[in-house]
Protein backbone atom coordinates (compact mmCIF):
# COMPACT_ATOMS: atom_id res chain seq x y z
CA UNK A 1 0.00 0.00 0.00
CA UNK A 2 1.25 3.27 -0.87
CA UNK A 3 -0.46 6.79 1.13
CA UNK A 4 -0.86 9.99 -1.32
CA UNK A 5 -2.25 13.27 0.17
CA UNK A 6 -2.90 15.67 -2.70
CA UNK A 7 -4.01 18.94 -2.01
CA UNK A 8 -5.58 21.20 -5.24
CA UNK A 9 -6.79 24.30 -5.80
CA UNK A 10 -9.16 25.58 -8.11
CA UNK A 11 -9.81 29.62 -8.90
CA UNK A 12 -13.47 29.65 -10.66
CA UNK A 13 -14.78 32.75 -12.03
CA UNK A 14 -18.66 31.61 -11.11
CA UNK A 15 -20.76 32.19 -8.02
CA UNK A 16 -20.28 29.67 -5.12
CA UNK A 17 -23.84 28.48 -5.30
CA UNK A 18 -22.84 27.25 -8.68
CA UNK A 19 -19.67 25.63 -8.14
CA UNK A 20 -21.37 23.42 -4.88
CA UNK A 21 -24.42 22.68 -6.52
CA UNK A 22 -21.92 21.29 -9.88
CA UNK A 23 -19.90 19.39 -7.37
CA UNK A 24 -22.87 17.68 -5.46
CA UNK A 25 -24.05 16.81 -9.11
CA UNK A 26 -21.32 14.11 -9.92
CA UNK A 27 -23.54 12.07 -11.79
CA UNK A 28 -22.94 14.42 -14.86
CA UNK A 29 -19.08 14.81 -13.97
CA UNK A 30 -18.05 12.75 -17.23
CA UNK A 31 -19.89 15.73 -19.22
CA UNK A 32 -16.78 18.20 -18.45
CA UNK A 33 -14.66 15.93 -16.29
CA UNK A 34 -11.97 14.30 -18.66
CA UNK A 35 -10.67 10.87 -17.89
CA UNK A 36 -13.96 10.25 -15.65
CA UNK A 37 -15.36 7.11 -17.47
CA UNK A 38 -18.27 6.58 -15.07
CA UNK A 39 -20.28 7.45 -12.26
CA UNK A 40 -23.16 5.36 -10.41
CA UNK A 41 -25.49 5.73 -8.23
CA UNK A 42 -25.94 3.16 -5.11
CA UNK A 43 -27.24 5.01 -2.11
CA UNK A 44 -29.04 8.18 -2.40
CA UNK A 45 -28.53 9.48 0.57
CA UNK A 46 -30.52 12.54 2.95
CA UNK A 47 -31.98 15.54 1.58
CA UNK A 48 -28.24 17.06 2.46
CA UNK A 49 -27.21 14.56 0.16
CA UNK A 50 -25.24 12.92 3.14
CA UNK A 51 -25.04 8.60 2.89
CA UNK A 52 -24.94 9.26 -0.92
CA UNK A 53 -22.80 6.54 -2.39
CA UNK A 54 -21.69 6.46 -5.87
CA UNK A 55 -19.33 4.21 -7.62
CA UNK A 56 -16.70 6.33 -9.81
CA UNK A 57 -14.30 4.98 -12.86
CA UNK A 58 -11.91 6.73 -13.86
CA UNK A 59 -9.18 6.00 -16.66
CA UNK A 60 -5.58 7.58 -16.04
CA UNK A 61 -3.62 9.02 -18.37
CA UNK A 62 -1.44 6.33 -17.79
CA UNK A 63 -3.42 3.66 -18.72
CA UNK A 64 -4.67 2.21 -15.54
CA UNK A 65 -8.16 2.32 -14.20
CA UNK A 66 -9.48 3.02 -11.01
CA UNK A 67 -12.43 2.17 -9.51
CA UNK A 68 -13.74 3.28 -6.10
CA UNK A 69 -16.67 4.45 -4.38
CA UNK A 70 -17.45 7.40 -2.43
CA UNK A 71 -19.96 7.78 0.29
CA UNK A 72 -20.61 11.66 1.76
CA UNK A 73 -19.90 11.76 5.03
CA UNK A 74 -20.89 15.61 5.70
CA UNK A 75 -22.34 18.30 3.86
CA UNK A 76 -22.40 22.20 4.68
CA UNK A 77 -24.13 24.27 1.66
CA UNK A 78 -22.39 25.62 0.26
CA UNK A 79 -18.64 25.26 1.55
CA UNK A 80 -18.01 21.71 2.24
CA UNK A 81 -18.66 18.16 0.67
CA UNK A 82 -16.77 15.58 2.63
CA UNK A 83 -16.48 11.58 1.30
CA UNK A 84 -14.99 8.44 2.52
CA UNK A 85 -13.63 6.44 -0.54
CA UNK A 86 -13.02 3.03 -0.84
CA UNK A 87 -12.16 0.32 -3.24
CA UNK A 88 -9.12 1.11 -5.62
CA UNK A 89 -8.07 3.66 -3.18
CA UNK A 90 -9.48 3.74 0.23
CA UNK A 91 -9.62 7.19 2.24
CA UNK A 92 -11.13 10.64 2.87
CA UNK A 93 -11.80 13.84 0.30
CA UNK A 94 -13.14 17.13 0.89
CA UNK A 95 -13.96 19.76 -1.42
CA UNK A 96 -13.86 23.26 0.61
CA UNK A 97 -15.91 26.26 -1.07
CA UNK A 98 -14.62 29.97 -0.20
CA UNK A 99 -16.40 32.93 -2.02
CA UNK A 100 -14.03 35.66 -2.96
CA UNK A 101 -14.62 38.91 -4.77
CA UNK A 102 -14.29 37.42 -8.12
CA UNK A 103 -15.89 34.11 -8.03
CA UNK A 104 -15.10 31.14 -5.66
CA UNK A 105 -12.29 29.32 -4.81
CA UNK A 106 -12.24 25.56 -4.50
CA UNK A 107 -9.49 23.24 -2.29
CA UNK A 108 -9.97 20.04 -2.65
CA UNK A 109 -8.04 17.65 -0.32
CA UNK A 110 -7.50 13.65 -1.19
CA UNK A 111 -6.16 11.86 1.54
CA UNK A 112 -6.13 7.67 0.22
CA UNK A 113 -4.00 4.87 0.15
CA UNK A 114 -3.71 2.16 -2.61
CA UNK A 115 -5.69 -1.58 -2.03
CA UNK A 116 -4.71 -3.48 -4.84
CA UNK A 117 -1.41 -4.59 -4.49
CA UNK A 118 0.00 -3.40 -8.50
CA UNK A 119 -0.96 -0.20 -7.50
CA UNK A 120 1.34 -0.22 -4.23
CA UNK A 121 4.23 -1.62 -6.61
CA UNK A 122 3.47 0.93 -8.84
CA UNK A 123 3.41 4.17 -6.44
CA UNK A 124 6.82 2.69 -5.42
CA UNK A 125 8.94 2.94 -8.58
CA UNK A 126 6.98 5.50 -10.71
CA UNK A 127 5.58 7.26 -7.07
CA UNK A 128 6.35 10.86 -9.71
CA UNK A 129 4.25 9.69 -12.59
CA UNK A 130 1.38 8.81 -9.71
CA UNK A 131 1.79 12.55 -8.83
CA UNK A 132 2.42 14.27 -12.13
CA UNK A 133 -0.74 12.06 -13.75
CA UNK A 134 -3.16 13.66 -10.44
CA UNK A 135 -2.37 16.84 -11.00
CA UNK A 136 -3.17 16.53 -15.08
CA UNK A 137 -6.68 14.90 -14.40
CA UNK A 138 -7.05 17.49 -11.38
CA UNK A 139 -5.65 20.70 -14.12
CA UNK A 140 -8.27 19.04 -16.78
CA UNK A 141 -11.08 18.90 -14.16
CA UNK A 142 -10.41 22.40 -13.58
CA UNK A 143 -10.80 23.80 -16.95
CA UNK A 144 -13.91 21.29 -18.02
CA UNK A 145 -15.54 22.89 -14.85
CA UNK A 146 -15.01 26.43 -15.51
CA UNK A 147 -15.92 25.85 -19.16
CA UNK A 148 -19.07 24.15 -17.65
CA UNK A 149 -20.02 27.02 -15.18
CA UNK A 150 -19.82 29.18 -18.23
CA UNK A 151 -23.24 27.77 -19.18
CA UNK A 152 -24.63 28.17 -16.10
CA UNK A 153 -26.92 31.21 -15.89
CA UNK A 154 -25.94 33.60 -13.07
CA UNK A 155 -28.95 33.69 -10.33
CA UNK A 156 -30.90 36.78 -9.87
CA UNK A 157 -30.15 38.71 -7.02
CA UNK A 158 -27.18 36.96 -6.49
CA UNK A 159 -26.41 37.31 -2.09
CA UNK A 160 -22.98 36.42 -0.99
CA UNK A 161 -23.05 33.24 1.12
CA UNK A 162 -22.36 33.88 4.70
CA UNK A 163 -20.43 30.98 6.38
CA UNK A 164 -21.41 29.84 9.33
CA UNK A 165 -17.79 28.64 10.68
CA UNK A 166 -14.54 29.45 10.34
CA UNK A 167 -12.35 29.04 7.19
CA UNK A 168 -9.35 26.56 7.47
CA UNK A 169 -7.05 28.39 4.73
Amino acid sequence: MARFEFDTTWDLDAPIEAVFDALTDSLHWPDWWPGLEDVRQLEAGDEHGVGRTQCFVWKSRLGYYLRFNIRITRVRRPWLIEGKASGDVAGIGSWQLHEQQKGTRVRYLWQVRTVRPWMGLLARVARPLVVWNHDVMMREGRAGLANHLRCVPAPCGHAPAREPFKQRW
